[in-house]
């Protein structure tokens, strides 16, 4: 049976860069993919376009970062959005960058990004078989065994680049976490991250559809407070749109460090929507008070319309304690502070996150404590390595998540290498030492 080098497992963004790497400096490699073509989940990502990475500096590029960000600091120095960028335009596909450093394929189609993938793997020789269920990875005494429904393969060494738990049908099914933890990894529980929230309020269900441009952010919990700005939308079962699910995925530490998976288990977390930020308190104060003044004979509900939406104002309305009829001239000072403040602060309870077949990213994962941050391989398993969703390292939306999955590949990669080499060597001395004897 043919012993490969290096096996990975799973043709997604980060395995897929793995491969190519290593081959590319002569390695064996063997990509296994449970699907019947490469990138599945990478082809539906921003929306079919593909958002690959950001061209923020190091220093934001680390801000966007959510779980365990000193971890991955080595890995993206080393293989930053300048170097992706410049491999997937040398392999024929044109980049473009839009709002936020965000950068997309000119063409705005993800399948491009996957086929500049497949084409660097194919060019530099590394074997792809689709539709291949890796069933079983053990270590033996000259490397792996890995175990397919339909076949068995030996490695030298081993990366799972499984992904995580969102988009099931894409085939992350969570067995990267199940293959770690039968050689003696520890894990931490996974969950859906940038995903919706889901409110006890029941208002926000009458809002369905309702986008809103820039508003300000603020979750308080115990004392602790995460502030936040962009836009967001309202659902039928809470809220959602980039802030949302920024927060979302933010919010998770939080959780972890009270030792809760739901936000059931722990005090309430309150979301509350600042919808005037670029208007202090004093200032908004005294807008609300021109446009009662211009609109005097009308009522609250249509004196409102040059502040807000038409469909919020009656929530904000009641939210304020303020009756829908009422005339605007028969407002007190006391109640059009109370408009104001409440236009500042416009609460919800968060109750919980939406299922994590509706999240982008998954949080968790194997514990960074147990992999080499530098060559992304097992201190716990010689020759086992990790790469990409599948490690407990997770980013904010705008490109991150996959630059993630593009330098911890590249740092698998060369890891790899190195341990083959210093395998290699050893082999060589002990056959000297033979010799000599």
């Amino acid at each position: 049976m043919k012993v490969y080098d290096v096996i990975v497992i799973g043709a997604g963004p980060a395995g897929m860069t793995a491969a190519a790497a290593a081959a590319e400096q002569g390695a064996r490699v063997l990509i296994l993919e449970r699907n019947e073509k490469a990138g599945r989940k990478l082809a539906i990502t921003g929306k079919g376009r593909c958002n690959l990475t950001n061209t923020a500096d190091e220093r934001t590029t680390q801000e966007q970062m959510v779980s365990n960000p000193k971890f991955i600091l080595s890995a993206l120095h080393r293989y930053s959005h300048t170097d992706v960028m410049e491999r997937i335009e040398a392999l024929g596909v044109p980049l473009k960058i839009e709002r936020g450093g965000r950068v997309f394929p000119q063409s705005d189609k993800a399948f491009d990004i996957v086929d500049a993938l497949v084409k660097d793997c194919r060019i530099h020789g590394v074997r792809m078989l689709f539709e291949q269920t890796v069933t079983a990875v053990r270590q033996t005494d000259k490397g792996f065994h890995v175990q397919t429904a339909k076949d068995q393969f030996e490695g030298r060494t081993v990366l799972l680049a499984t992904g995580g738990i969102t988009y099931p049908s894409t085939g992350s099914t969570g067995f990267g976490y199940e293959a770690a933890r039968t050689m003696g990894h520890t894990t931490i529980p996974s969950f859906g991250g940038l995903v919706p929230l889901v409110t006890k309020e029941s208002w926000p269900g009458a809002l369905m559809g309702l986008s809103l441009r820039n508003v300000g952010v603020k979750v308080t919990q115990k004392g602790k407070t995460l502030h936040d700005s962009g836009d967001m939308l309202f659902t039928h079962f809470g809220i959602s749109g980039p802030v949302v699910l920024s927060a979302s995925s933010r919010l998770r530490p939080f959780l972890r460090r009270q030792g809760a998976e739901t936000y059931s288990q722990v005090e309430p977390m309150i979301f509350h929507i600042d919808l005037k930020p670029a208007l202090d308190a004093e200032t908004l104060e005294r807008r609300v008070t021109r446009d009662l003044e211009k609109y005097a004979k009308k009522q609250l509900i249509h004196a409102m319309e040059d502040l807000l939406p038409r469909s919020l104002i009656p929530v904000v309305l009641k939210q304020a304690g303020l009756e829908e009829q009422t005339r605007a001239d028969q407002l007190s000072k006391t109640k059009i502070r109370s408009l104001a403040a409440t236009l500042k602060d416009l609460p919800l309870t968060i109750q919980d996150t939406r299922p994590v077949t509706e999240a982008i990213i998954t949080q968790g994962g194997i514990t960074v404590k147990e992999i080499d941050p530098k060559t992304m391989e097992s201190k716990i398993v010689p020759g086992l390595f990790f790469a990409g969703e599948v490690i407990d390292v997770d980013a904010l939306t705008g490109g991150f998540n996959l630059q993630i999955a593009f330098s911890t590949g590249r740092a698998a990669a060369l890891g790899v290498l190195a341990f083959l080499q210093a395998a290699d060597a050893d082999h060589e001395q002990e056959n000297n030492i033979q010799e000599d004897q």
